[in-house]
């Protein structure tokens, strides 16, 4: 029996999806909202590091695989030729943001699963690439730490700024190809076990006004859907949309929720604490958390799995203020909103009800 060509296979199972980072928050949400969706979705889960907790659904199809392994690549992914849209939300961050290395690493990984998937795929109809609010801003320095900036949202228009980004390696490797693609929660647990203060480490600006937008994972989900489906912005090729949550926040605000939801100590007027870094207290505690696991019966993870220390460091002390504008978005039909406040605690929900936080 002659087998079905490719064209034949997506239309006997509809939309055939492939997520190239299937393991991550996002990765995960879009893959379950997918196959829960009234379309008959077929999904591919790419990831190099193994699935923490398997999704299990005879429409998925998790595989391991290392994208900077061009022959890895080639030879798990080239079967793969029922495609109809692709999901880039991964990235490798071996090499600081800026340089060169990164952008040539992250160029590299992409190369790498396009030519293993495009050359096969004759039915694709849509690529997303997922990147973050550093698309807006350079992190570049010296800066001026007494300057005060002016408030900005970023819109989608807003020209590419600094050299070394590689969000901008991506938009154009795939322009080019196709015209021819849970840290405070470990931190919380930790601070309840020790018995210490659970504080924010960071600068006071960074504590006290918004300075950053939160993307709940279901909205990024969604809209990466909505995106991918709706055919009067599939009829625009190139097109960029911010995906943001709704009203701007402040750390200093939600602090005493998070440390109630954590059931750890906050001192009302010690809870901004300029001098702590997360990743010089939280170095050493590996041993910590592994006690945490088996005292609380969660599934067994180390915890650099869960926690990038030094992101937060980053992330409580960004000198510059990354804010967007959903405007585009809104106009263009895209409607859904969420309380990042909810948002943070919903997550923790799921990470509790998942085994992987106590």
């Amino acid at each position: 029996m002659a087998a079905k060509s490719g064209k034949a296979m997506a239309e006997a199972t509809g939309s055939v999806a492939i997520i190239f980072g299937a393991t991550g928050l996002v990765g995960v949400e879009l893959a379950k909202r997918l196959m829960t969706s009234k379309s008959n979705w077929k999904v591919y889960g790419i990831a190099r590091r193994p699935e923490i907790n398997p999704l299990q659904s005879p429409k998925y199809q998790f595989i391991s695989c290392d994208l900077l392994n061009a022959t890895e690549t080639k030879q798990k992914l080239s079967p793969l030729q029922d495609v109809t849209h692709i999901f880039w939300i991964t990235w490798t961050g071996k090499h600081r943001f800026d340089s060169q290395e990164c952008c040539q690493q992250n160029k590299e990984m992409m190369s790498n699963a396009l030519d293993a998937v495009l050359p096969k795929v004759k039915t694709l109809k849509h690529v997303s690439i997922q990147t973050g609010m550093k698309h807006y801003v350079s992190l570049q320095g010296p800066w001026n730490a007494e300057e005060k900036e002016e408030v900005v949202y970023y819109n989608e228009e807003r020209p590419r700024v600094g050299a070394g980004n590689f969000y901008y390696v991506l938009e154009d490797l795939i322009k080019e190809r196709l015209s021819d693609e849970g840290s405070l929660c470990v931190y919380g647990a930790i601070c309840k076990h020790l018995n210490l203060p659970f504080v924010f480490g960071g600068t006071r600006e960074c504590w006290e006004e918004a300075c950053i937008d939160g993307s709940d994972a279901r909205l990024v989900a969604e809209q990466h859907i909505w995106a991918a489906t709706n055919e009067e912005i599939c009829s625009i090729h190139g097109q960029a949309f911010n995906a943001i949550n709704g009203p701007s926040f402040t750390w200093k605000e939600i602090w005493p929720t998070l440390g109630k939801k954590f059931g750890v100590e906050v001192r009302p007027n010690e809870m901004f604490v300029k001098d702590f870094w997360y990743a010089k207290a939280m170095f050493d505690e590996g041993k910590v958390w592994e006690e945490i696991v088996v005292k609380q019966g969660l599934i067994v993870t180390k915890m650099e799995d869960l926690a990038d220390w030094g992101f937060l460091d980053v992330l409580f002390r960004c000198p510059k203020k990354m804010l967007g504008s959903r405007e585009k978005a809104d106009r263009a039909g895209f409607n859904v909103t969420y309380k990042t406040s909810d948002s943070i605690l919903y997550w923790i929900d799921t990470m509790r009800d998942e085994k992987l936080v106590p």
